[in-house]
């Protein structure tokens, strides 16, 4: 009887501190809950660890701002430099030193000071017309403000995130002048006025509005692996820009410990698990995104687009050009 009492005990206690080891973790994500929940449920299944997600597509920032040293969330995850860098300048992350999630992702894809970390990449490429644009006609960001590309340019806002982190990129590979007239010469070739998202670009080249365009990549195998949509990739080819010379624009999407941060251990743990080779392997095969863990290769579908040299400027770099890069926009009228 004694050992049958004393083996119940111990085998609550083990069950208390498994319990009490596991816990949870509470992410803010601005990346949509289909896209991360298949690697959330299998860092739960492996750790014990529930992870709770609020979904927005704006105001994560300014909530925990709101919220200060009292908000619920551990992690906040983007899908965008400059949303990450808008959290880490709204002092609502804070560091971390950590030498396996280092290990596991590029310097250029994360904050020098640890205060953010890429999970994906996303190449910035350009697509153009099988049937109206020549191979080799286009090879640069740069031959967008061609003049031989004239009412021929479609984009979706200059605005737009993704559009801002290009023009930042330009004016940190170049200066702001350059940039300005770079821009200006992509405005004095659209066929039509910015508008729309990645995908709407590719659906105007089909559909003959115009014959370039630039979108993420991970858009063209979402396209290619949808029924209604696979027309539209198949009326483009892919074109990784400037591998002559500074390589192609990368974005990330990515993730930060909050300064709140009350599960603090757990959500480091997560974030090691996320930049590890099984979540890279899901991220890569699920959402045709490019790992950010050197060690993990893309999805057969991504390779095939043939690989490329990337611009391995790092990103807190090109970051600290985004807000010149928006006003640019504001001051050639790139919107209308």
């Amino acid at each position: 009887m004694k050992l049958k009492f004393l083996i119940t005990g111990i085998a609550l206690l083990i069950s208390a501190n498994v319990a009490f080891a596991a816990g949870e973790v509470n992410v803010y994500s601005y990346r949509q809950p289909f896209l991360i929940k298949p690697m959330f449920d299998a860092f739960s299944k492996e750790t014990g660890i529930k992870v709770n997600t609020v979904f927005a597509k704006k105001g994560l920032v300014e909530r925990l701002k709101s919220e200060g040293r009292n908000s619920p969330a551990d992690l906040i995850f983007t899908v965008d430099i400059g949303r990450l860098d808008a959290a880490l300048q709204a002092g609502v992350t804070q560091a971390v030193e950590n030498e396996k999630i280092n290990s596991n992702i590029p310097a250029e894809f994360r904050d020098p000071a640890g205060h953010w970390f890429g999970l994906t990449n996303r190449a910035r490429i350009i697509v153009a017309s099988k049937e109206r644009v020549g191979e080799g006609e286009i090879q640069s960001y740069e031959d967008l403000a061609a003049p031989s590309m004239k009412g021929r340019v479609c984009t979706r806002s200059g605005k737009h995130d993704y559009m801002v982190a290009l023009i930042a990129s330009v004016i940190a590979h170049t200066d702001k002048d350059t940039a300005k007239s770079w821009l200006q010469g992509v405005k004095d070739n659209l066929a039509r006025k910015p508008q729309g998202n990645d995908r709407a670009q590719v659906k105007a080249i089909h559909s003959g509005e115009c014959d370039v365009a630039v979108i993420n990549s991970y858009y063209m195998g979402n396209m290619m692996t949808d029924e209604e949509q696979s027309a539209w990739a198949d009326a483009v080819n892919v074109v990784f820009p400037n591998q002559n010379d500074r390589g192609t624009h990368m974005n990330i999407a990515g993730m930060a410990l909050t300064i709140a941060a009350p599960n603090k251990d757990n959500a480091i743990k997560l974030m090691e698990y996320l930049s590890g080779d099984t979540a890279q392997r899901m991220y890569a095969e699920q959402n045709h995104e490019y790992p950010v863990n050197p060690n993990v290769a893309a999805s057969a579908l991504v390779e095939s687009w043939g690989s490329f040299d990337k611009d391995t400027l790092s990103l807190a770099d090109i970051a600290q050009h985004r807000a010149t890069a928006s006003k640019l926009v504001d001051e050639i009228m790139y919107e209308f």
